[in-house]
């Protein structure tokens, strides 16, 4: 057969997929978005968008983020825990000379890989003290947001002490590329993200792929927001939760925005939408995560379980709930797997290609999850009972657990199937009370000592109230022996002192220096 002839017949026997048949993905990340913030999980902070979308599309109820902002987005981003990657302690200081190592593919070359056009707005917090840390050398197209953790939500200036110099500077931290962007002040971040990301689909030529990241800012501190989205919430009497309230309901707009705009633009159809937060929320800047304990910064649930969930219209069984274990770090290998590339041919991944647990409601492939493991860890916010963590002394004096060789002093957390074991300090405990409510019916965590390690069963007490690791005592081990496991695997932490270089001083901007 000639061979051009056998192309031809190969072709038409084998169709290779169009670019119309790959889905748009649209990825929305909330920032400190709490469990109770959420309108349909009884909240008293209303958010239809979130509610309609959600409830046309999947809810995902068992799905875990990372307690801290740079860790849920390395993990989105590399589809690897965050030991595989250094990056185990904490989040990314603007002076620290460091980034989301050069060596990791991310999520936007992969798809760009598949024939994605890649595009994202907002927080980055990812690394930016030299250039090839920043969005656009790491498989975006086009970037606009900005590269720190925070900042204030109308000047876009970031506030933040450099501790070699012994000063506080304020400068500038927004981009365009990796232009500075000036000209936005007074302009909402979370109006300014959503009108940048509207305008993005609104000139996207629907014949090619798109992949969006929508990073937004809400609803992390500081608490500013227009009056027009706080009038609605004068009952609340608390004013952080009030300001809190209206930032959720302006975000809710934000989500609502863009999604029509997939609508009349006429990318709805053939686009996936996943809306998540990146951790719990910070119950001292406003957010609730009732019933859960803990918060932000903590491995309780109310650290790291996440709201999320997935709209669009190629989901085959919308309208459901998911119950089904999946993790931050399967978008991944889930996303890539849509869009017809590939996740291999990089390092080993820590997620799963979960699109079938999601759209079909087969079991999830993901039976483990390691939560984090930082022997460094220390909690920078105060906790009520401040003092009662654990010491290296209390630790020894408990019943040991040495026969697994996994020291339990370790800040560390691994779910597998229904159990949960903690060690070490895991954070702010907590129950912080509902919001309107004086006490949280049960009583405050200090009145519950805290053990070197704690076991749970987290499907039938997600509120970890009842601590049983003197009952199964072989679960305990078989737990302390997976982390010992994952510990032999882990990277040494990067962690790198402040850069003095770093000060934005002399050009009036955050961004890189080295």
């Amino acid at each position: 057969m000639d061979f051009s002839l056998f192309i031809a017949v190969f072709l038409v026997s084998f169709p290779v997929s169009s670019a119309a048949e790959r889905p748009h993905v649209v990825f929305v990340l909330a920032d400190d978005f709490g469990w109770n913030d959420v309108g349909y999980h009884n909240s008293e902070i209303s958010t239809p968008n979130l509610d309609q979308l959600s409830a046309a599309g999947v809810r995902l109820e068992n799905y875990y983020v990372q307690p801290l902002c740079t860790p849920s987005r390395n993990q989105l981003m590399t589809g690897r825990y965050q030991i595989h990657t250094g990056m185990q302690h904490q989040i990314i200081w603007p002076c620290q000379p460091y980034c989301v190592p050069l060596d990791e593919k991310l999520l936007p070359q992969r798809m760009k890989e598949a024939g994605y056009a890649t595009h994202m707005v907002g927080k980055w917090h990812l690394g930016m003290y030299k250039k090839d840390c920043l969005p656009t050398r790491r498989g975006f197209d086009t970037y606009f947001g900005y590269l720190s953790g925070s900042e204030d939500y109308f000047t876009h200036a970031r506030c933040s002490p450099i501790a070699p110099l012994n000063l506080t500077r304020c400068a500038l931290d927004l981009r365009d590329g990796e232009e500075v962007a000036t000209g936005y002040k007074g302009v909402y971040s979370t109006e300014l993200f959503s009108q940048r990301a509207t305008s993005i689909i609104e000139k996207h030529n629907s014949d090619e792929p798109l992949f969006l990241y929508v990073a937004l800012q809400a609803v992390h501190s500081p608490l500013q927001v227009p009056e027009r989205y706080v009038a609605p919430y004068s009952f609340i009497k608390d004013p952080h939760r009030r300001l809190y309230a209206g930032m959720v309901a302006a975000m809710d707009e934000a989500v609502g925005n863009i999604t029509r705009a997939l609508q009349q633009g006429g990318l709805w159809d053939n686009t996936i939408l996943v809306f998540s937060t990146d951790n719990g929320g910070q119950t001292l800047s406003g957010g609730s995560n009732w019933p859960l304990r803990g918060r932000k910064w903590s491995l309780w649930e109310g650290g790291v379980r996440g709201v999320g969930f997935v709209a669009g219209p190629l989901l085959k069984h919308p309208g459901t709930v998911s119950r089904e274990l999946i993790h931050i770090s399967d978008w991944l290998p889930t996303l890539v797997g849509l869009a017809g590339g590939s996740a291999g041919g990089g390092k080993p991944l820590d997620g799963f290609d979960v699109w079938n647990a999601i759209s079909e409601g087969f079991a999830s492939p993901r039976l483990e999850l390691l939560h984090n493991m930082d022997p460094l860890f220390n909690d920078i916010a105060p906790c009520p009972g401040a003092g009662r963590r654990l010491t290296l002394a209390q630790v020894v004096s408990g019943r040991s657990w040495t026969n697994t060789g996994f020291n339990v002093s370790i800040h560390a957390a691994i779910r597998s199937s229904n159990w949960k074991l903690l060690t070490g300090y895991p954070g702010c405990d907590v129950w912080f009370p509902r919001p309107g409510h004086n006490s949280s019916g049960s009583g405050p965590a200090r009145l519950v000592p805290l053990k070197p390690v704690m076991l749970f069963d987290i499907e039938k007490d997600p509120e970890e109230r009842n601590e049983l690791s003197a009952s199964f005592p072989t679960v305990v081990e078989y737990l302390l022996g997976r982390l010992q496991q994952h510990q032999r695997s882990a990277l040494p932490i990067n962690f790198p002192d402040e850069d003095p270089r770093c000060d934005p001083g002399p050009t009036g901007a955050w961004g890189p220096w080295a």
